[in-house]
């Protein structure tokens, strides 16, 4: 961490308010923020989403859309107010004196210019470098960032570099104008945690390295409390509560810090029952494989060294009836293509048992192992019809499959709502009117209105804030005991499966590295990838204050 600072502030809000004018009306996002952020000082923002985190960068970068109104206050940076500046101005600005590193680095990358290209555009424009200088310094960057073979990059497209690779390229952007101000808005929720915990440890080291200020958006408090000296945690669009990182994290004065604090996954509050007993298993896979990419006669006669390309290879494990069964590793384990070999999605080799009948392809599952056998994905948007309202879409299976008397499905949905912690009345709204946490709730509802005997969970939680994971982990739990199915909950995040999860199998590079009991998983002789998998996962201790997580669950 950086030590007490006395130097000017490089950023310094006062005071600042704003509101988005609506057809209801101004709708004030933030309202009295205050903070100062110094030379080689990282201050983070928390809170829950909608609180004005990404709001507030916004704000700072000016990035704001047309319905933002200012309502009082300053914003400085360096001692000159954003506010009022000219649309050229901040064009200067942005980028030579303050950069922006986003959640989601593919959105910040063009997907028709190289890397290299992109990284050469900025500081011909900031920095008035020649091209040849340019692309020297570009090269460099990429360098600093550790990435492996920066001049083979520098030729790559977007779409041929890894998630980690390109928020590499965006930091190695950022950092190569010299700015005095960089602004991280969530920039690891994208990654997996061992790529998560590469580019912190990148973060740092750049920060030591070139002394810049940073303000750190993020909703994942253990990240937090390595990487930040001081935090605000905002609430509603206001700061409750501000200070050192240590200070507010071990000491919370405010009860919303400290509902945050106790909705953090800890593997010791298990949240399960006792594991099921030793019986047949309802689901086995032998061997189970999936190849993306065979290459063809003609492929193998003009290029004799090409290979199959797999997601997944050899995969066997099992799942008990009743058991939750945790399936962790990084991107690109092969969890999510295992995933979706399993519900028919992905063609597969090898076979797959389930309830006493034997399965060797995806076109073998017949409309009752399709109904038994159900998928909640990671991007409830990507999977819940826009066009239809909440009650359509629930009550779809139920209508497919036939579950209720037609006269009966309205009230069937009503009580699908409640049973995922949600109003009746949700049912004659949108998935546009909901927000993340709500739609994953609609999701898991749609899955279990099917009355499955096992529900697959791909990543349900990794791209929603700490408190509306809590919430649904809790919920998760609560369904199949009451339910009686069988889960596989696929994630990144080992602590929260380490909540969850009877049993816990290991992935890595589309193959399984170990399975075993929950309970078991600090052995000595755990794989040395476990290991690091355990290591990566920032554990805070118990707040001063330990409250419930009631109230951050909607």
């Amino acid at each position: 961490m950086a030590e007490s600072r006395t130097e000017a502030a490089v950023l310094k809000v006062q005071n600042y308010s704003m509101a988005y004018e609506t057809e209801n009306g101004p709708v004030e996002a933030l309202k009295n923020v205050s903070l100062s952020v110094r030379p080689g000082e990282t201050h983070a923002i928390v809170g829950e989403s909608g609180s004005g985190k990404t709001t507030l960068a916004w704000a700072i970068t000016r990035y704001l859309p047309d319905n933002a109104r200012d309502l009082g206050g300053a914003i400085l940076l360096g001692g000159d107010d954003m506010i009022g500046k000219s649309p050229s101005a901040l064009s200067d600005v942005r980028g030579r004196r303050v950069a922006m590193v986003y959640q989601d680095p593919s959105s910040s990358l063009n997907p028709s210019m190289t890397l290299g290209d992109q990284v050469i555009e900025v500081l011909r424009r900031h920095r008035g470098m020649s091209p040849a200088d340019a692309s020297r310094e570009a090269e460099a960057a990429l360098e600093r960032t550790g990435i492996r073979n920066p001049a083979a990059m520098m030729r790559r497209y977007p779409h041929e570099a890894s998630g980690g690779e390109k928020q590499r390229v965006i930091i190695a952007t950022a950092i190569a104008c010299n700015p005095e101000l960089i602004i991280f808005d969530e920039p690891t929720t994208a990654l997996d945690i061992l790529t998560a915990n590469q580019i912190i440890e990148l973060f740092l080291k750049l920060r030591e390295e070139t002394g810049v200020a940073a303000l750190y958006i993020s909703h994942d408090l253990g990240l937090v409390s390595r990487v930040a000296d001081t935090v605000s945690v905002l609430y509603q669009g206001e700061i409750v509560e501000q200070g050192d990182v240590a200070t507010v994290f071990d000491a919370p004065a405010h009860a919303y810090t400290q509902r945050l604090l106790a909705a953090l996954p800890r593997p010791q509050d298990r949240l399960t029952d006792a594991a099921p007993g030793e019986d047949v298993p309802l689901m086995t896979l032998d061997n189970v494989g999936v190849c993306y990419y065979a290459p063809t006669l003609l492929t193998r006669l003009l290029e004799p060294g090409t290979k199959a390309l797999y997601g997944a290879r050899n995969i066997s494990f099992s799942v008990k009836p009743g058991e939750l069964l945790g399936v962790v590793g990084e991107s690109g384990s092969g969890k999510s293509t295992i995933a979706k070999a399993a519900t028919g999605l992905h063609p597969f080799e090898g076979s797959i048992t389930f309830d006493g009948k034997r399965y060797d392809a995806a076109r073998d599952f017949d409309r009752e192992y399709r109904r038994q056998v159900q998928i909640v994905f990671q991007h409830p948007d990507g999977s819940l019809n826009p066009r239809e309202t909440i009650g359509r879409i629930l009550a779809r299976p139920l209508r497919l499959y036939k579950l209720v008397p037609g006269a009966q499905v309205a009230e069937r949905v009503a009580e699908l709502l409640e049973m995922v912690l949600l109003p009746r009345e949700f049912a004659s709204r949108y998935p546009h009117q909901l927000s993340g946490g709500q739609k994953q709730r609609v999701a898991i509802a749609r899955a279990f209105a099917a009355e499955p005997k096992l529900v697959i969970c791909d990543e349900i939680t990794a791209s929603l804030d700490v408190s509306v994971q809590a919430a649904m982990a809790r919920l998760l739990v609560d369904l199949q005991a009451r339910s009686g199915a069988a889960c596989i909950f696929i994630t990144h995040d080992l602590n929260l499966v380490r909540q969850l999860a009877h049993r816990i199998v290991v992935m890595r590079d589309g193959a399984v590295v170990e399975s075993f009991a929950t309970e078991n998983t600090e052995q000595p002789d755990r794989a040395a990838y476990t290991q690091d998998l355990i290591n990566a996962v920032p554990v805070l201790a118990r707040p001063a204050h330990p409250t419930t997580t009631e109230g951050l669950l909607q």
